[in-house]
């Protein structure tokens, strides 16, 4: 069953060579827009193609402000700084996510806490959230706090897993019941959306990714998406040194970050969000393709798009029965030149995290046991 598996995915992607979990692909305007950066000199923070770039993610996603970044993880920082999350408060959030996530809510020196993810979706409860709040949560004040530990809960940040959305909505109504702020891990969403309505714009804040490896890419890169201009217009004076305008004085007026995507970056930005919708159209017809031939292998399950969403598919993910089918499946295929890998370690299990609380994470441990992802790359012109 695994050589056949092997075999389809050589066959799909027309190669008898390596075949890449998600390589980038650049068929557009790339070159063009670099060489005009470098010929105007222009490659650093300042740039035509920064303001475009952010203009044009704000217009594709339906954000009245969007603002780039030098990575993803950056973007989730400044998300949290704007949010007033402060040092100790808790942060409800997924243990089935990249580390990013984490890593951000600790810059703060604040607290992740850990609740469980529907099988549907991949992406945090809410079924699960509410429930937590409910029997460890308490309003004081318009304030939430856990009653166990007697720190406030300032936040909650869901990740729309693999680019297939969460049930979005129904955490916003729960967060707004509890006065809890809504921050958007949306790094792997470009070009998913839910009931009609793109990832990232839902919360206070929304963040996407641009590294290398996602549907596009500025080589490395993210940005902040705002409802609120006035916040977002803040965002991008923290983001940029905290800069007062003018001429020729350096004059700051807030801790700033360095956060500043080059131009160059954008330039390449530019380049691939024209081809965006051929991507992810790509994409999704690979993942078509890939539920038909799964439906005919037994004790695999292809995961599907949730209902009520339009996902990008950034990587496809199959369901195997248990983990030893799991294991043996990587090795099977990373030994025949397909490169497969499961789920990211989950976050409780690192060191780092090991003390957090958690809601127990039945089906996040369930499904880190079996999920596998497989090639994902665009496949136009290979």
């Amino acid at each position: 069953m695994y050589n056949d598996i092997v075999n389809f995915i050589h066959k799909l992607y027309r190669t008898e060579e390596f075949v890449p979990l998600h390589a980038p692909l650049f068929i557009g305007n790339e070159k063009k827009y670099l060489d005009e950066c470098i010929d105007t000199t222009f490659v650093s923070s300042v740039g035509k193609f920064v303001d475009r770039f952010e203009e044009e993610i704000a217009a594709y996603t339906g954000a009245k402000k969007a603002v780039v970044c030098v990575s993803g993880t950056n973007a989730l920082h400044m998300a949290m700084l704007l949010a007033d999350i402060k040092r100790e408060d808790e942060v409800l959030t997924q243990a089935l996510t990249f580390i990013a996530t984490c890593n951000a809510i600790s810059y703060i020196g604040a607290c992740p806490v850990f609740i469980d993810v529907d099988k549907d979706t991949l992406g945090l409860s809410p079924k699960a959230i509410e429930q937590w709040l409910e029997k460890n949560a308490e309003l004081k004040n318009g304030t939430c706090y856990n009653k166990n530990s007697g720190r406030r809960v300032r936040a909650c940040i869901p990740m729309h897993t693999f680019g297939h959305p969460v049930k979005i909505d129904e955490l916003v109504d729960i967060c707004k019941d509890w006065h809890i702020e809504l921050i958007e891990d949306a790094a792997e969403s470009i070009g998913s959306f839910y009931k009609g309505q793109h990832t990232g714009t839902f919360g206070k804040v929304g963040v996407i990714s641009f590294n290398g490896n996602k549907t596009i890419t500025t080589g490395g890169g993210g940005i902040l998406l705002f409802q609120d201009e006035e916040l977002g217009r803040l965002a991008k004076h923290l983001t940029t040194q905290a800069k007062v305008p003018h001429r020729w004085a350096f004059v700051h007026d807030h801790i700033g970050y360095n956060y500043r995507m080059p131009n160059i970056n954008a330039a390449l930005g530019c380049a691939q969000l024209e081809n965006l919708e051929r991507y992810v159209e790509d994409k999704r017809e690979t993942a078509d393709i890939y539920k038909k031939f799964f439906a005919t292998i037994s004790d695999v399950t292809f995961f599907t798009e949730p209902k009520n969403c339009r996902s990008n598919y950034w990587l496809n993910v199959i369901i195997m029965k248990d983990k030893k089918a799991q294991q043996d499946f990587l090795e099977y295929t990373n030994d025949n030149g397909v490169m497969t890998r499961p789920v990211w370690e989950l976050m409780p299990r690192l060191k780092m995290f090991e003390r957090c609380e958690t809601d127990g994470l039945v089906n996040t441990e369930w499904l880190a046991d079996r999920i596998v992802n497989i090639p994902s790359s665009v496949r136009l012109e290979r």
